[in-house]
């Protein structure tokens, strides 16, 4: 004879089964969470508490508890509720004034912000004021440049390189040409201590000069390859022979669309000469503190950072030498630099950096 009270019958959609059956597969799911799927699972198959019990091992009040949930609030049931956790001690009004603070206001003989002189002026702790700042994205003690562009043809000049990047004439070669000049072959006055766990490579800051040398480059928009050439000098002379250097390696087939800021040395009369003589070779100037539209300036910063920021070169020809080995490696695993920005995208993002400016009233 059965005892005890009659349980409730316990059937699942076939929604509600596979969602389970997920949460006891999944390695990432609670044990306490995968633990009540396996019960609600067995109570589905029409088994007793105990019986239920006995296979998952927990006690029958444990069972009965997870089928009740479960048929009170299906899978919601099963989940923890959340926790009301410590009152909060920090009022939406403090967080308002502190924003407040820091966006509108300088502290006294200060051009910033600090966390403790914020802390002071607010009477709230120093860790509070740094997470109020970081929910906010606020970090008063950095500062960036900027400088826009006065060139009056800055627009056309804008969406002649931007459209050459985006869609570029058939039967052409679009390059990025310019010469990162002066670069110095530098050794450090004393030997560095090498990484080591728990220590960073050590270096001197004062170093010994041992000359000068200045690239020229020409990258390819897109296939990402890079023709360049080191020269002690970056007159008119060294920039005609790079560009001859250009005209042998690139087929004759094809127009060659250069991309090049307003130096002087692109622009005198033995370049205009060259350029004459040469009707497959087409010059788009960008305009003037643009130098962010030259794409092998990217490509000068990977090898400022990887090659040249912490080699240490005791002549012009080892610096030289890892120029071109620097060259040889990046041309060997090509990454174009894929430019996204549409003309009207930038035009708008500068139209409102511009209005930003002028409603700062600084």
């Amino acid at each position: 004879m059965r005892r005890g009270r009659p349980v409730s019958e316990l059937t699942l959609t076939a929604g509600e089964r596979t969602t389970l059956e997920g949460w006891v597969r999944r390695g990432k799911t609670s044990q306490s969470l995968a633990q009540r799927a396996r019960i609600v699972l067995a109570c589905a198959e029409g088994k007793t508490n105990t019986t239920v019990a006995g296979e998952v091992g927990v006690t029958r009040l444990t069972v009965g508890k997870w089928r009740s949930r479960f048929l009170e609030r299906r899978l919601d049931g099963l989940l923890d509720r959340p926790r009301s956790g410590a009152p909060r001690r920090v009022s939406d009004a403090d967080v308002e004034r502190v924003l407040a603070r820091t966006l509108e206001t300088m502290p006294r003989g200060a051009t910033h912000w600090s966390t403790r002189s914020m802390a002071e002026a607010s009477g709230l702790s120093r860790s509070t004021i740094n997470r109020i700042w970081r929910a906010f994205s606020l970090q008063p003690h950095r500062t960036e440049t900027f400088k826009l562009s006065s060139d009056p043809l800055f627009i056309e000049k804008v969406r002649d390189i931007v459209g050459l990047y985006m869609n570029p004439p058939e039967k052409a070669l679009v390059l990025c040409v310019d010469e990162k000049s002066q670069i110095q072959a530098l050794n450090r006055t004393q030997p560095l201590l090498p990484m080591r766990p728990g220590q960073i490579e050590r270096r001197t800051h004062d170093y010994v000069r041992h000359g000068t040398t200045s690239l020229f480059a020409a990258l390819d928009v897109k296939t990402g390859e890079v023709i360049g050439r080191c020269q002690p000098r970056h007159r008119a002379i060294e920039f005609r022979k790079f560009l001859d250097q250009i005209d042998a390696a690139v087929p004759p087939g094809l127009d060659v669309h250069m991309v090049l800021d307003n130096y002087g040395t692109h622009k005198t009369a033995l370049i205009r000469r060259w350029m004459a003589k040469r009707p497959r070779f087409h010059m788009h100037f960008t305009p003037t503190s643009s130098s962010w539209l030259n794409q092998v300036e990217r490509w000068f910063a990977e090898l400022t950072e990887k090659q040249l920021r912490r080699g240490v070169h005791r002549s012009t020809r080892e610096l030289e030498e890892a120029i071109y080995s620097y060259m040889k490696v990046s041309n060997e695993n090509l990454r174009p630099f894929k430019w996204t920005k549409t003309a009207n995208e930038i035009l708008a993002n500068l139209a409102r950096f511009c209005k930003r400016t002028l409603e700062s009233g600084h």
